[in-house]
């Protein structure tokens, strides 16, 4: 047995005697010691194995904050996202008790880590998907979708069923404002796959335990779709993700302009619709300008009156709102 393995026994039984403080203080303090050295392995083993042993008695806290300088060792050992960092990870993640406190903290670190040290500029889809899932299990959908918008192959099924169970808390018209909630932010990552199959599965959830709800089944030689004849926002949804793949400029402002009553009904779709506009049809999102900003950018840099351009970082897709209150689509 290595030096690390006796230290991280010797400690694992002071957690199960119920001496967790001691145990803490004491996997710390070798951690840090090990930092010093730049022995990153080192370091990582301990805290992982006493943040597991912690998290696994229930202590949270400990757990956590002994999980947290794991991840901070990630960072300053320049750790890359690999199958046994972000395994490590993950067992940590699915081993904190439900409702602590420290957890969403160490999924923002990791997810920090992960683009910093990862391939994926929003961060690892795997982690995304576990941690998406994680809260999911623990009725969090607002993080739920946060994470899942932006995980594997495999979240758009988990992110329609998060979505539909939260509908199913809301009238029955507000489909459409809770599919929305999957399918804009798999759209505005580029992601259009992940929003059919989302829409997909929203739909067949909404028809198989809706019986009395009438849907037409519409096919043709190049698609399928369900149509709704009492819920038009969800047909805006379906057509919306066959214009993205299959139409023009034209067909996009034809199609927000048929619905447009009952997309200003929602309220809050404008921002989301007017980025799709813009990155799958090439529709420009108007500039909103600030007349005193351009009469200074004119007189500083010169120029019909043109406002200088900051240098700004690659933007991120954002995030579709909480659903506004329900609406009357009859």
């Amino acid at each position: 047995m290595s030096k690390i393995e006796k230290t991280i026994a010797r400690q694992q039984e002071k957690i199960s005697e119920g001496q967790f403080y001691e145990a803490h203080q004491q996997l710390r303090v070798v951690a840090s010691r090990y930092v010093k050295q730049e022995n990153w392995t080192a370091a990582i083993d301990i805290l992982y194995g006493g943040a597991l042993a912690l998290l696994k008695a229930g202590q949270g806290g400990s757990g956590g904050d002994l999980g947290l300088y794991m991840v901070d060792v990630y960072g300053k050992g320049e750790v890359d996202v690999g199958a046994e960092s972000r395994g490590k990870l993950l067992a940590l993640l699915r081993a904190f008790p439900p409702e602590e406190p420290t957890k969403k903290r160490f999924v923002d670190e990791m997810m920090s880590w992960s683009v910093k040290f990862g391939e994926y500029e929003n961060g690892d889809p795997e982690l995304h998907h576990v941690a998406g899932t994680l809260y999911a299990e623990e009725s969090e959908p607002y993080e739920a979708e946060r994470h899942l918008a932006l995980g594997t192959k495999d979240s758009p099924e988990q992110l329609a069923r998060v979505e539909y169970e939260w509908y199913t808390q809301d009238d029955s018209h507000t489909a459409a404002q809770y599919a929305a909630r999957a399918v804009f932010p798999y759209l505005l990552t580029g992601n259009l796959r992940a929003a059919n199959k989302a829409l997909l599965i929203f739909n067949s959830r909404l028809t198989s335990s809706n019986k009395s709800l009438g849907v037409q089944e519409v096919s043709s030689t190049s698609a399928d779709m369900r149509v709704f004849p009492v819920l038009p926002l969800m047909n805006f949804l379906g057509l919306l993700l066959l214009a993205v793949q299959r139409g023009g400029a034209d067909l996009y402002r034809q199609l927000a302009k048929h619905y447009a009553v009952h997309i200003k009904e929602v309220g809050m779709w404008d921002d989301a619709l007017a980025q799709i506009g813009e990155l799958y049809f090439g529709i420009k999102i108007p500039k909103q300008g600030n007349p005193l900003f351009d009469m200074m950018g004119s007189m500083l840099f010169g120029g019909g009156g043109a406002s200088p351009k900051p240098s700004t970082p690659k933007a991120k897709p954002k995030k579709v709102e909480a659903p506004p209150p329900p609406v009357d689509l009859d």
